[in-house]
């Protein structure tokens, strides 16, 4: 027994460490080996024992889990919920007496911020003329009477109109403390040699330019505007900075329009809020002019002109506050409006015809308003001795004035030139060149009128009374046979 013992192999420790290692990796690793059939069946077996969940399910399971995040909130007991409300209320600031009246006395003490409100800029033609005027106890009758409070005014629309109209006449009556010493001014304004172009500088200045040649650039200047919106009294301006120019400088044709463009450029910065660039200039006149030729025009009509670039024109006079008030008398809203268009559109065709620039621009205003209160009433005297007391002129200083636009209102003169004629077609100014008037003015309209007591002078006639942009392009001036 001690003899086989003996005889069995030694084992050295390592050897032993070794084998209880393999051992055990055996007994970890022993699986059943499968072929790929049974792997496969095992695998469809696995997947047809899960549980089946329809569409609806899964939609209505889905559902339910994201309102239980939204609805998730710890529930507080009634106990709990009175001590939060009370705490909220305690926690806020409690303020005494004296803190809230140092509060207040701060509040008064705080600078007021006088900061002027910012108004829509506007034109100066387009502000109302109010009274600044301290009235005197002889005044009295200027002052402006105080509306009533709302709950006392009367219900009836002939109540209202008749407040609006004395209100209305108040203050007229208070702008005519100023209105007679402004007209004035303006009129020894006018009649300044330095602001006046000579009559007849067509026949002793010019050599190459014509009055049908200046008609043609006139007729422009007026698409001109119209394309960039600019006020009447940039294109009055624009006219009177060409003629006095003209009055002095001789210049050839070609560069007739580039004085036009360089005039209305200096116009428009004098009377437009936003005028248009040096480019849109040359745009308009098809870049027949560069830009540098514009500004070194522009440079030659200011030191012609010596800088004397307010000078007062026919919308000067035209849209003078009593000149206005007093031609529309008696008329209504519409009737005033309408003798409005048709008054510019007459003053506007005098700018066409080279003769008008004989008369001042006050002469030229007068019988605008002379010849529009024809159109509208033929059997009415259009002139009143309330005008002529305000203007200073007579019927017998207007006749040929009156004469030279009533041949331009029927076509008779510088038919050929539309711009005005269509501008004054639009529905904005009433239509007012489609009006026409009888086609010649009696004589006795040329008399000097007698007030009957209504204020007003009737005369029967015998017979029939009639009732009353193009794009940039470079201008080609051609005389006519």
């Amino acid at each position: 027994m001690a003899d086989e013992e003996n005889c069995a192999p030694r084992l050295t420790r390592a050897a032993a460490t070794k084998s209880a290692a393999a051992s055990a990796a055996d007994k970890e690793n022993w699986a059943p080996r499968l072929t790929r059939a049974a792997a496969r069946k095992t695998a469809a077996d696995e997947e047809n024992s899960a549980p089946r969940i329809t569409r609806a399910a899964a939609t209505k399971s889905a559902a339910a889990s994201e309102a239980d995040k939204e609805n998730w909130a710890p529930r507080l007991t009634r106990a709990a919920a009175r001590k939060t409300t009370a705490d909220e209320e305690n926690s806020a600031p409690r303020i005494t007496r004296a803190a809230a009246k140092r509060a207040a006395t701060a509040a008064d003490l705080e600078p007021i911020d006088r900061t002027p409100n910012r108004r829509k800029r506007v034109a100066l033609g387009d502000l109302p003329t109010l009274c600044n005027a301290v009235p005197s106890a002889s005044d009295a009758d200027f002052c402006t009477p105080p509306l009533p409070p709302r709950w006392k005014r009367g219900r009836k629309e002939e109540t209202r109109k008749g407040d609006r109209a004395e209100i209305a006449a108040s203050a007229n009556g208070a702008s005519e403390v100023y209105a007679l010493d402004i007209y004035q001014h303006l009129r020894s304004m006018e009649l300044e040699a330095k602001r006046r172009p000579l009559a007849n500088y067509m026949a002793s200045v010019q050599r190459d330019v014509t009055a049908n040649m200046r008609g043609i650039l006139v007729d422009w200047l007026v698409d001109v505007a119209e394309e960039y919106k600019l006020v009447s009294d940039t294109l009055y301006l624009t006219v009177s900075y060409i003629d006095r120019f003209l009055s002095i400088n001789a210049i050839n044709k070609e560069r007739l329009q580039l004085l036009g463009v360089s005039a209305m450029l200096i116009a428009s910065k004098c009377e437009e809020i936003t005028p248009p660039n040096v480019e849109d200039f040359c745009y308009i006149s098809d870049n027949t002019y560069t830009k540098k030729e514009v500004v070194k025009m522009e440079t030659d009509i200011l030191k012609v002109l010596n800088f004397e670039m307010s000078s007062p024109t026919i919308k000067t006079f035209l849209s003078f506050d009593g000149l206005l008030m007093l031609s529309s008398l008696n008329l209504m809203q519409n009737s005033s409006m309408v003798l409005d268009f048709l008054g510019s559109y007459l003053a506007e065709l005098s700018l066409l015809d080279y003769g008008c620039v004989q008369f001042l621009p006050s002469v030229i205003a007068a019988s605008a308003i002379y010849l529009a209160r024809f159109t509208m009433d033929p059997s009415t005297h259009p002139w009143s001795k309330k005008l002529k007391q305000y203007t200073d002129y007579s019927v017998v200083d207007l006749r040929d004035c009156v004469r030279a636009l009533h041949d331009l209102q029927l076509k008779r003169k510088a038919s050929h030139f539309t711009a005005i004629s269509e501008k004054y077609k639009q529905q904005m100014f009433q239509y007012v060149s489609e009006l026409v008037p009888p086609v010649d003015i009696p004589s006795i309209y040329f008399d000097e009128p007698k007030e009957l007591p209504c204020g007003n002078t009737h005369y029967r006639q015998s017979g029939n009374v009639d009732s009353p942009m193009r794009g940039g392009w470079c201008l080609e001036f051609v005389e006519e046979s």
